[in-house]
């Protein structure tokens, strides 16, 4: 039979199962469960293991097993980029499209990506503060529209789906991941992850909305020690009051998706505990979406294990794919694994695509490229930078800075670094140093605004001691999961500034220049010393693609309104137990406390 003849029968079938109801009034989501039914009953076995299959699309062999092995969903992570230019990327992901459409059923594809704070991935488009940033903001309206706003822009590079917000509550701020969260606050959480989840999704049948992913479930941030992927020892309460809250949220907002964690409670895998994968999330909670595994899950923790406990779909990357496809068909055919499992995640899949009307419209929009880091929405990212700061420190009145001061020295490479501003997940997975493509820094901004004389030290070694302000930036250089975990092999990371950063405060505080830090960092980090020594010091967190939009609150144009989204430590020896100086010690006081924040 023709494949184009079978479809005609497929649609047919659609129709005729959908006619049998035509009597009864069906609310839409009533008609797309009628229409994932009708299809589940055509799929093969072969079929419905591709569509809980999951690759990226510049692996060998990427063309090839959408057709051969069904493939449900691409992911775009680091490595080769689909091509040049946002057209290249829609190009590229058309054409595996047409190969998914080509297929017997004609099932079409999800394009999933890790836009963390923007479409963070493709150079040029507008990255916005992370989200330890807009918990600082602590505005829920203004990180709806940043949302819609990455929905757009991914979308505009051919993305149908993507893996944010992150709404973990991190316990120590040794953990690589703390700016990926909103705050230590389950409540101010709870109002972020709505707000976020509303401005990814909106209707999700949109091609301007894309499908929102809730991660990592449950505890990535609670672990002992800040450990990535370590041991979660928090009771069932603390888990129940302060971990969860987030994720009804999702739920109850319609969140599409959802990824387990990498971490373990009571010594088993998160992506193997099927009390909270199935019984806590998926029943007690009606989730009803996509429950998407985390990088080389089936590999690394537990095979079909991970199918039973109730991932839908699979990371297959690196050697997964094939494994991954004997693994359960194996299973299924040794009844260790239930077809009843395999339909429930199929259906899920299914179900998805069809709210977002991939069978109607399955391609990219190629007038969307258009809406790729316009000044409106580079006005919003600037605005995020501008709330998110956090004023610590002005006892001198120091700040706001007169634009007609004299001589103004900018010190520290962080000054003039876009993608040192900007942190990991910022074009590539760890980060760049590098300036990117559309960015500003923030010694950009400082230069347009200041009417004297701005002199640049980048490594504060050319002696500026006539400069009548400091302006000194120092902070992290980016990193991502597992590399930004503090006491991780593979780094030297420190909750401190290196000595290199604190040399650059003392060489100028030592010679009487009034000094202005401001401090780049993914988390609150330990530096009392130099709070105490400065004129003013400022929290700027990672800030994304914006940098000018620091020097607009320094010099007057707009007041600080950020607030701390962490608690903010005293010493390193506030990190001796499990968790970070809010959560494990209550006789143990931080030097300032969550929601921390001055004003002129």
């Amino acid at each position: 039979m023709k494949n184009s003849t079978f479809k005609s029968l497929v649609c047919c079938f659609l129709l005729m199962n959908f006619s049998c109801k035509e009597e009864v009034s069906l609310t839409k989501n009533e008609q797309i469960e009628i229409k994932v039914d009708s299809l589940l009953k055509l799929m093969t076995l072969e079929e419905k293991i591709g569509q809980m299959s999951q690759i990226r699309h510049f692996e060998e062999d990427a063309d090839v097993h959408i057709t051969s092995k069904y493939i449900g969903s691409i992911i775009h992570t680091e490595g080769p980029t689909p091509g040049k230019t946002a057209l290249d990327w829609q190009k590229r992901f058309t054409e595996l499209q047409k190969k998914a459409l080509s297929t017997r059923l004609g099932i079409p594809l999800l394009f999933a990506v890790d836009a963390v704070h923007g479409q963070n991935t493709f150079e040029g488009a507008t990255i916005f503060p992370h989200n330890i940033g807009l918990g600082a903001t602590q505005n829920a309206a203004l990180v709806e529209e940043i949302a819609k706003i990455t929905a757009l822009e991914s979308a505009a590079t051919g993305f149908n789906w993507v893996f944010s917000p992150c709404i973990a509550i991190p316990y120590n701020d040794k953990w690589g991941r703390v700016y990926e969260a909103f705050s230590e606050s389950t409540e101010l959480t709870e109002k972020l992850t709505k707000a976020s989840v509303n401005g990814h999704q909106g209707n999700l049948s949109d091609p301007k909305t894309v499908m929102a992913t809730a991660k990592h479930f449950i505890g990535d941030g609670a672990t002992n020690f800040g450990v990535e992927g370590g041991e979660t020892s928090l009771s069932t309460k603390e888990i129940q009051e302060r971990l969860l809250a987030p994720y009804k949220v999702a739920v109850k907002e319609n969140i599409g998706a959802i990824m387990a964690s990498f971490n373990t409670i009571t010594g088993i895998s998160m992506h193997a505990n099927k009390a909270l994968l199935t019984d806590t999330l998926k029943v007690g909670m009606n989730f009803d979406g996509i429950l998407v595994s985390d990088w080389k899950a089936y590999s690394r923790f537990g095979g079909n294990d991970i199918i039973n406990a109730g991932i839908d779909v699979v990371m297959a990357v690196d050697g997964d794919l094939g494994s991954f496809h004997k693994g359960l068909k194996a299973g299924i055919k040794n009844r260790s694994v239930e077809i009843s499992r395999i339909n429930d995640a199929v259906k899920r899949v299914l179900r998805q695509k069809f709210r977002l009307g991939l069978f109607e419209n399955p391609f990219p929009n190629a007038d969307l490229v258009k809406e790729i880091g316009t000044k409106k929405h580079r006005e919003i990212a600037k605005q995020a930078v501008r709330e998110s700061l956090v004023l610590l420190k002005n006892q001198t009145q120091i700040l706001p800075l007169s634009k007609e001061t004299k001589k103004i020295v900018v010190v520290g490479e962080h000054a003039n670094s876009a993608g040192l501003q900007s942190g990991g997940w910022t074009i590539h997975w760890q980060g760049t140093k590098e300036n990117y493509k559309g960015a500003t820094t923030i010694l950009d901004g400082i230069k347009q605004h200041a009417k004297g004389e701005v002199v640049f030290d980048e490594k504060a070694t050319k002696q500026q001691f006539d400069a009548d302000v400091a302006i000194i930036v120092v902070g992290e250089n980016p990193y991502a999961e597992f590399f930004g975990d503090i006491g991780h092999e593979s780094n030297q990371l420190e909750l401190t500034l290196t000595k290199e950063h604190q040399q650059y405060i003392k060489t100028y505080q030592e010679k009487g220049v009034k000094t202005i830090v401001v401090l780049v960092s993914g988390r609150p980090l330990v530096v009392t010393e130099q709070i105490e020594k400065s004129d003013a010091f400022v929290a700027a967190w990672l800030l994304g693609s914006e940098g000018d939009g620091v020097a607009e609150v320094l010099f007057g144009d707009y007041n600080f309104k950020g607030k701390l989204p962490h608690s903010w430590p005293t010493s390193t020896e506030d990190y001796k137990g499990k968790y970070g100086p809010n959560f494990w010690d209550d006789s143990i006081k931080p030097l300032f406390p969550f929601g921390f924040g001055l004003s002129y």
